[in-house]
């Protein structure tokens, strides 16, 4: 009977480290309750209208090509995103105030994996998309929280009518 238990206690022990793993709660990853600042993950399935987003370095500078974009309130859009750069970039939607409390946290772990509807990672030369509903009027923004880059100038701006 002793020996159950402890094979019950090591077992449910396990599940729970596992469990905050693939949560994303562990070292390198992190979540989201789900709410978003900037609007709702869009359905893949309706129309979207496509924006694309060309990340990239030059002349010392991080750059998102366009760096502002216009859209209606409940629009779905269709990020589609490409790092022309020889770095990794993010494309990370949210509001200033989130990007920026995100950003500091992205300093103290750099290599933060990001499984999120609202942001993505992409490697030198490759290509991601994001579909994105808008369901709150404002201003929001895109930017790169890789440290230095936002810094750098990789910004872009989002502005909901």
């Amino acid at each position: 009977m002793k020996k159950w238990r402890e094979v019950g206690i090591a077992v449910i022990s396990a599940t729970a480290i596992c469990t905050s793993a693939w949560a994303g709660a562990g070292p390198t990853g992190h979540s989201h309750d789900e709410s978003f600042s900037a609007g709702e993950p869009g359905d893949a399935k309706k129309p979207a209208r496509i924006v694309q987003v060309t990340m990239g370095e030059s002349d010392g500078k991080m750059t998102f090509t366009p760096d502002k974009v216009e859209v209606r309130k409940d629009e779905q859009i269709k990020f589609v995103l490409r790092n022309n750069g020889e770095l990794d970039h993010e494309f990370i939607l949210a509001t200033t105030a989130d990007n920026l409390k995100h950003a500091e946290a992205m300093k103290k772990n750099p290599d933060m994996e990001h499984d999120d509807p609202n942001s993505t990672r992409l490697a030198p030369k490759k290509t991601g998309e994001i579909v994105w509903k808008f369901t709150k009027r404002g201003t929001f923004e895109y930017s790169c929280l890789i440290p230095g880059h936002r810094e750098a100038g990789m910004i872009g701006t989002v502005v909901v009518k």
